[in-house]
């Protein structure tokens, strides 16, 4: 059974690929050892995608290549 971290009180930032608009950016949090938590910044009581560590490394190392458009 995998434990969900409390995810109430960490620092968010925003991400740096997002494109810097109000519209279209996403927050990640630090500091979870093997998993990235990934929210909406329009909506922050909203909900959490809570990433595996190395899949979230493959789709930013996707966006840097160019890989995903």
């Amino acid at each position: 059974m995998k434990t969900i971290p409390n995810l109430a009180s960490v620092a968010w930032r925003k991400s740096s690929y997002s494109d810097g608009g109000e519209d279209n950016c996403v927050e990640v949090s630090d500091g979870f050892p093997g998993a990235v938590p990934v929210r909406d910044s329009k909506n922050p009581t909203g909900g959490v995608l809570l990433f595996p560590a190395a899949a979230w490394s493959a789709f930013i190392g996707g966006v840097k290549d160019g890989r995903l458009g």
